[in-house]
């Protein structure tokens, strides 16, 4: 027997059916409400809307839990394989096993390369270009090459897409920093490479630490179920548009401040605040509201406990700077200013912890990224969570047969005159 919940409005009363997540959330279907009712519901921010279903990703805010496909977050940042190991696993579903693993690295490998058409795109744009404009029309190039008779099918699309983007952020910043670009080696592993077409050559030590920072950090970023820019990539997914349009759309969407911008404006607060004995001050213009500063780094729209990411990344900022030898003075900030939040009652009250983009631009400048690439980086390991996110949608058991078309409730005037 199907489970119901009943939806009484005025003198109607309506059965809708009850689904069930895999966690236990319950889910009231609500796809003929309007259709048999005349009754929408409201959601502003789709903030109690489950707008799709699907396997990739499980978030428990409450708990402070992050899963790709079952498996934890923090077991998957030591996984064999590194981070094509977890593309693997977003887009199919399962760990790659014996030979599967070389099979895929060696399939985007040979895709490394990136398009004549993309590079022409980046040289066309101003150095001083924000690298996500560029990188959006990156996308919009690959779009334009891989169009009607050039099509590829959804898989093929993915995996040229995971393969492509560390050239074009990599070219990107070369292009925005004045340097020439360096070509890809497809020898290299997959971070390597990317570090590799970044700084060209480095000291070998150096070189391991930064790009074993990375490919946590990416592997932290690649999927986080169903966010702005993911949902934008479903919706414009939904519609027909090729993947790549699709991604140029989640860049977009990852480019708002609120959403893929947090790193960058924790390195600049952290920059604001300038050393540890300030905090106290800085702590206090945050609670009062007149004061208009905010504390970035902290809170998070799913997670009202600790960010599991965040616990990752702090050790990993630790562990880089002293790698690298790099002492600086924002980690003496950002320690006292964590210390300080978690003890204080006002933000303990509101569940403001530490989220990853506390830590991950610390990593990021003192892997010598600057500051306006942060998001960029972000939007290099999203694409993978963005093609698996896209691939899934097309699946007809998933509903990707449906177009996306909220429904609106209207508040203005009727008739006019």
């Amino acid at each position: 027997m199907v489970e119901k919940a009943i939806l009484e409005c005025g003198d109607c009363k309506i059965s809708l059916p009850v689904m069930h997540g895999s966690d236990g959330t319950l889910a009231v279907d609500t796809t003929s409400l309007y259709k048999d009712s005349k009754i929408l519901t409201y959601d502003p921010g789709f903030m109690s809307t489950a707008a799709c279903k699907s396997e990739i990703t499980f978030i428990d805010g409450d708990e402070g839990i992050l899963r790709y496909r079952g498996y934890d977050i923090a077991d998957l940042t030591m996984a064999d394989g590194g981070f094509c190991s977890i593309a693997y696993l977003l887009l199919y579903g399962t760990m790659p096993q014996g030979r599967e693993l070389a099979d895929f690295v060696a399939t985007v490998s040979r895709e490394c390369n990136v398009r004549t058409q993309v590079l022409d795109v980046i040289r066309a744009l101003p150095r001083d270009a924000h690298p996500m404009a560029i990188l959006i029309a990156s996308f919009a190039a690959l779009a334009a090459h891989y169009h009607g008779a050039n099509s590829l099918d959804p898989l093929r699309s993915a995996i040229v897409a995971i393969s492509q983007v560390p050239g074009i952020v990599a070219s990107i910043y070369r292009h925005t920093s004045g340097a020439p670009l360096i070509e890809a080696d497809p020898s290299l592993g997959y971070v390597q490479n990317f570090v590799h077409m970044m700084f060209g050559d480095l000291h070998e030590t150096r070189k391991s630490i930064i790009c074993k920072a990375l490919e946590a950090i990416f592997i932290m970023h690649a999927d986080h179920e169903q966010n702005a820019s993911t949902a934008t990539v479903r919706a414009t997914g939904s519609a027909g548009a090729n993947l790549f349009a699709c991604l140029s759309a989640g860049a977009a969407t990852l480019w708002g401040p609120a959403h893929g911008g947090a790193n960058e404006a924790v390195v600049k607060m952290l920059e604001e605040i300038g050393r540890p004995e300030r905090v106290g001050e800085f702590i206090e213009k945050v609670k009062e509201k007149e004061s208009g500063v905010r504390l970035m780094g902290f809170g998070h729209r799913v997670y009202k406990n600790y960010d599991p990411r965040a616990r990752i990344i702090r050790d990993i900022c630790k562990e880089t700077l002293s790698g690298l030898g790099a002492d600086d003075p924002l980690l003496d900030v950002a320690t006292a200013l964590e210390k300080a939040a978690l003890e204080d009652e006002y933000f303990v009250k509101r569940s403001l912890y530490p989220n990853v983009d506390f830590y991950s631009g610390i990593v990021l400048k003192a892997a010598g990224v600057p500051v306006n690439m942060f998001t960029a980086f972000f939007a290099l390991a999203r694409t993978t969570g963005w093609s698996a996110q896209w691939y899934e949608m097309l699946d007809k058991q998933h509903e990707g047969s449906k177009i996306c078309r909220p429904r609106q409730l209207y508040t203005g005037k009727m008739n006019a005159e």
